[in-house]
């Protein structure tokens, strides 16, 4: 299990996030299924879009043997979890992505659905760029603040009865630690509804720290293992 912990989780605060994980550890236990929880930072968003198309799309780059380095590093931790639980520490993910090994089971996946994996995948109408205010190091970038800001072009819903857009979406040129100079391009909006750029953009303010470097810091992706 991948429970989430930070500013674009369920649980916000670290103790929440490893009490909920607890939590589902021993029902798993309990109902006979090994189970284990890595508990992991959402305080910024992970990879480098954020959406529904556009996952899809970055999830297929990771396959490919490629992929933004904190979506790969989560992936292959969880992948070893699950190697591991069925007695096979024998095998790195790591192998079968560099391969093209992960790449053929996704698609034998998809045939076996009567899909086509080559299918294109959803693409926004209009798109809008946010550019940096200012030069200097990205110190901050909210998850809570990018996940609303998605929602807003359409990528979510806030009832069940709502339409989602599947290629609206935020695309991301920057990281936390990053450095970027006012003007540049910090970030790409996209969605079928040109209306939706102003209160994305709304959602975004206060949702980001361009400074000095100062006393930035990372944080590990994995928080917590509960099992």
């Amino acid at each position: 299990l991948d429970v989430k912990a930070g500013s674009g989780a369920f649980m916000k605060g670290l103790d929440d996030a490893r009490g909920l994980a607890r939590t589902l550890v021993d029902l798993g236990t309990d109902a006979g299924v090994h189970t284990v929880a890595l508990v992991t930072d959402m305080s910024t968003p992970l990879g480098l879009v954020v959406g529904n198309a556009v996952e899809v799309r970055e999830s297929l780059d990771v396959l490919a043997g490629g992929g933004p380095p904190d979506v790969v590093e989560l992936t292959l931790a969880l992948a070893r979890e699950m190697l591991t639980a069925v007695g096979r520490e024998d095998v790195d993910p790591a192998d079968r992505l560099a391969d093209g090994t992960a790449m053929d089971v996704w698609r034998r996946m998809i045939a076996a659905q009567g899909g086509d994996a080559d299918a294109p995948l959803p693409q926004a109408k209009h798109h809008h760029v946010v550019a940096a205010p200012e030069s200097g190091m990205l110190r901050r970038l909210d998850a809570l603040a990018v996940g609303t800001a998605a929602w807003r072009l359409g990528a979510g819903r806030a009832r069940k009865e709502d339409p989602v857009q599947a290629g609206a979406g935020v695309v991301l040129h920057a990281k936390p630690g990053d450095r970027v100079e006012a003007g540049q391009p910090l970030m790409t909006l996209f969605s079928d509804d040109s209306a939706r750029f102003a209160r994305a953009e709304q959602s975004l303010d206060g949702g980001y720290d361009i400074g000095e470097r100062g006393d930035f810091s990372t944080t590990p992706l994995v928080l917590d293992r509960l099992a």
